[in-house]
Formats: structure tokens, C-alpha cells, sequence
């Protein structure tokens, strides 16, 4: 596990690109601090050569059978489950979540691919009836182009997957730019598209500085769809980059997601519910409950208890065993728990558990539970993307809605409640584009992905992240008059 890296690279119109003449700029651990490999950055003629070569292979691979690309792409699945093992062992080394949990993701990505390599085969039209004889009328699906995707760091196999995968089962073509933290888990899913007779150019993998390079990217004239993964702040700029070409895009940003607690359920068995969805990955995962809003009656209860399985969670590196928690991805992410930890306490929020930076070397934050917070604490306004959790009362089903509903975001809620009626209200009332009633299932191949209001728009997985890389063009057409 601590053996080196290989040399990152570029994966660029089919070839390996190194470091040899460009840029690079160090990948760190965050279990240690220390360098883990040197990632070269794309320079103007890499990113010539990726767009090019992904505009002259779309030409080709459009036109290529559903069956044919859907059979490359569940050969990539198969190979990146026989690789499992080692490309978790990199994915703990670069973004370090524990090894189980990255062993999880890679299985997850390879789902992704093989369903909707398969969904790619149901790209369907249909045959409108004509309103006179002699007239054909029909609805087209074709893919859109060349696609620009961008995926953070925090699920390093799962997010890019899902921009892949539609896109290549679309017919599209794709230049994708990962995260420069975690590299080596995206080149892995490219090895395997590669290794499994994936047409030179259908793909490519950029790195760089990131502004630089999707402003290259998103203006360029072969470019014809956009989908980012990150945060409200830069899918709003690349939005309005993509708004100068009037081009289609993905966004999916920011979230701050309710964990709505009801008195009538079990208390002690929904707290350690949320503590394991709250803590994976560190708390680093977009659709994480962030907010505990808990019935007042059983306030205190669900507090002792969710607080009670926050102190057995076990922090460590990646790679050993024992651990349940990994470091936060970043140093970044540790200035920002200290920065929404000393406000609630300053505004008189209780720390009941952790609240404090773990040793000195790596970037380990202890799980931390905030009680009693009050309504202006920075940390129930600001996505804490980490392990900070803020539990606050409620007194009424309107109240908990509200509080809800109470921020410009909505990308995941979830709540738990017996009343069955109830828990049609509150579907019917919560805004976010995925709701969680009772389960915290709610991320799954076959299955729609995506927010409202500023947690973006369009969505990914299911057939509508299939759909999102179709055109549909209607032909029209009727009988040719014969020559006089």
C-alpha cells in the first residue's frame, strides 16, 4: 500500500501523455501530508489534441451500433471489477476515505457503467401520426457531441463514472478534467475503457489549472454539452461560459440536506442510521444529511444517542482496518471546520462531541456533533462538506417543513415518520430533487440524480441521465411528387 505511484499522466486522443515537458503539480495523501506523485497539467496543444481528436472520433462513434458501444463498455466493467483491489488501494491513498468505503465506490462505478452501457441500447424515438396520408412523421434521438465534464475529488470513481458512462452510451464523445487531487482513481477507469477497445479519442482525461482549463473548454466550438459536479459558486461560472454558445448543461452543486426526525419512530435505531450516512466519506458527500431537525419531545433522546455513536466511530488512515473514518480530503476542509466550529460556539451552540483537529500530520478532523445551534450559526446556512453535524429542534410538522425548505438549496432531504400520511405531505412539500422517506437509499444506477434551486439543474443516472445527452430531432417527411 505505501509502495509509489506509477507516473500520472494524461490520457489524451488514445495516448498516455507524462510529464515531459509541462507543468506538474504535486498529489498529496491526505492520511500523511506528504507527496504521493507528480500530475502533469495539459498544455495548450494537449488540449488542442483532445479536442480535435474528440471531435473527429464523434463522427465515427455516433454512428456506431448501440449493441457495439454498450459491449466496450460492460467489458470496461468487467475489467475495472477484476482491478477493484488495486484501484481501491490508490483511491485510499489519494483521497482517503477507508478502504471498504472505496472498495464500495469502484463496485458502484462499474454498476454505473454496465447499466447504462445497456440503457444506451433504449435511446428510442418514436413515429408521431401524421395528420394526412403520404406523411411519415418522426422523433429522433441523436447524441448532442463532444462533451466537457468536470468531477471533484470527494467520490473519485462514482461522480466521473456517471458523466462517462452516459455520455459514451449516448453516442457522445467526452473530455473529461478530474480533480488534480485524485487522479490516479479516474486514469484507472480510463485504462479500462482503453483496455477494452474503447476508440482512440471517444475519451479523454484532462488535468491543469481548473479555471484555465474549462474556460478552454466550455468556449470551444466542438464543444457541445457541459456537466460539472462542485460547488454553487463555480457552476454558476460556467454556466454563464456555456450561456455565451448557448450550450446544454449539467449542474450539479451545492446541498445542505435535512434529516427530519419525527417522535413516533425508534430514536435510538434512526440516530445510528444517521451518524453512518452522516460520517462516510468523512461527511464529505453532497447528498449527506447536514441538518437534524428533531420533534422537540424526542430532542434530547436522539442527541445522547446520534452523540453516543459519533464517539465510536474510529479515525485513522485509509488502509487500516480498524478504521471507520478517514481524514478530510484537504487542509482546505480542515480550515473550514475550525471556521463553522468556532462560530456555533461562539453564537452558543454545544459541542458534544469532537469540535478539534486530530494530531498534527495529515488532515484528520475529529466527528463533531453541534446541539442546540442557533438559527444565524454560519454551519446551517454554509455547506459544511465534512464531519460536522448540527442537530436543532422542532415543535410542528409546518415547522420542520419550513426549516426544511429554508435555505437556497435542494439537492437531497430525507425524513422518518410512522404516519403514512404524513410522509405523503412532506414528499409532496419538501423541496429538493431527491427525498429519502424512511431510507437514505436514494443514489442508485437506474435512478435520477439531481437538485433544484441553487443545487443546480439537469440530472444524471437513470434513463434521464442518458436522456440529458440526446438531441431529439423531428424529421418530417412525405411522399416525392413523381417527374412530370
Amino acid at each position: 500500500m505505501n509502495e509509489p505511484f506509477a507516473p500520472f499522466s494524461l490520457f489524451v486522443a488514445g495516448e498516455w501523455r507524462g510529464s515531459h515537458g509541462r507543468d506538474v503539480e504535486s498529489v498529496l495523501d491526505p492520511a500523511t501530508g506528504g507527496t504521493i506523485g507528480e500530475l502533469p497539467h495539459a498544455t495548450s496543444s494537449d488540449l488542442d489534441a483532445a479536442l480535435e481528436s474528440a471531435a473527429s472520433a464523434f463522427r465515427q462513434w455516433r454512428r456506431e451500433p448501440a449493441t457495439q458501444r454498450g459491449a466496450i463498455l460492460k467489458r470496461a466493467a468487467l475489467l475495472m471489477r477484476e482491478r477493484q483491489e488495486r484501484a481501491a488501494e490508490l483511491m485510499t491513498r489519494e483521497q482517503g476515505k477507508p478502504l471498504a468505503e472505496a472498495r464500495l465506490e469502484l463496485a458502484a462505478a462499474a454498476d454505473i457503467l454496465e447499466w447504462t452501457a445497456n440503457e444506451g441500447l433504449r435511446a428510442y424515438g418514436r413515429v408521431i401520426p401524421a395528420r394526412q396520408p403520404g406523411t411519415r412523421q418522426t422523433a429522433l434521438k441523436e447524441p448532442i457531441g463532444v462533451v466537457a465534464a468536470f468531477s471533484p475529488w470527494n467520490f473519485p470513481a462514482a461522480t466521473p463514472m456517471r458523466k462517462i458512462a452516459a455520455s459514451l452510451a449516448a453516442g457522445c464523445t467526452c473530455i473529461i478534467k478530474p480533480s488534480e487531487e485524485t487522479p490516479a482513481t479516474a486514469l484507472e477507469i480510463a485504462r479500462a475503457l482503453h483496455d477494452s477497445g474503447l476508440p482512440a479519442g471517444v475519451l479523454n482525461v484532462v488535468f491543469g489549472v481548473p479555471e484555465q482549463i474549462s474556460t478552454r473548454l466550455v468556449r470551444a466550438d466542438a464543444v457541445g454539452k457541459i456537466s460539472f459536479t462542485g460547488s454553487t459558486a463555480v457552476g454558476k461560472h460556467l454556466l454563464a461560459l456555456a450561456s455565451e454558445g448557448v450550450k446544454r448543461t449539467t449542474l450539479e452543486l451545492g446541498g445542505h440536506a435535512p434529516y427530519i426526525v419525527f417522535d413516533d419512530v425508534d430514536v435510538e435505531k434512526i440516530a445510528e442510521q444517521a451518524v453512518a450516512s452522516k460520517f462516510r466519506n468523512a461527511g464529505q458527500i453532497c447528498t449527506a444529511p447536514t441538518r437534524f431537525l428533531v420533534q422537540d419531545t424526542v430532542y434530547r433522546q436522539f442527541v445522547a444517542s446520534f452523540t453516543a455513536a459519533a464517539r465510536r466511530i474510529r479515525v485513522g488512515a485509509g488502509d487500516d482496518r480498524d478504521t471507520t473514518m478517514g481524514p478530510v480530503a484537504n487542509v482546505r476542509r480542515i480550515r473550514a471546520m475550525e471556521r463553522l466550529v468556532t462560530d456555533a460556539k461562539q453564537k452558543g451552540a454545544q459541542i458534544s462531541c469532537g469540535g478539534h483537529r486530530i494530531g498534527a500530520q495529515g488532515f484528520f478532523w475529529a466527528p463533531t456533533v453541534l446541539s442546540d445551534v442557533p438559527a444565524d450559526a454560519l454551519c446551517l446556512h454554509e455547506e459544511p462538506f465534512g464531519p460536522l453535524a448540527a442537530i436543532v429542534p422542532f415543535n410542528t410538522e409546518d415547522e420542520a417543513i419550513a426549516l426544511a425548505n429554508g435555505l437556497p438549496y435542494g439537492l437531497a432531504s430525507y425524513a422518518f415518520t410512522q404516519d403514512a400520511n404524513r410522509a405523503i405531505r412532506l414528499a409532496d412539500a419538501i423541496e429538493a430533487g431527491m427525498v429519502g422517506i424512511n431510507t437514505l437509499a436514494i443514489t442508485l444506477p437506474e435512478t435520477p440524480f439531481g437538485g433544484v434551486k441553487e443545487s443546480g439543474y439537469g440530472l444524471e443516472g437513470g434513463v434521464e441521465g442518458v436522456e440529458s445527452y440526446l438531441h431529439t430531432k423531428f424529421v418530417s417527411q412525405g411522399i416525392a411528387l413523381p417527374r412530370p
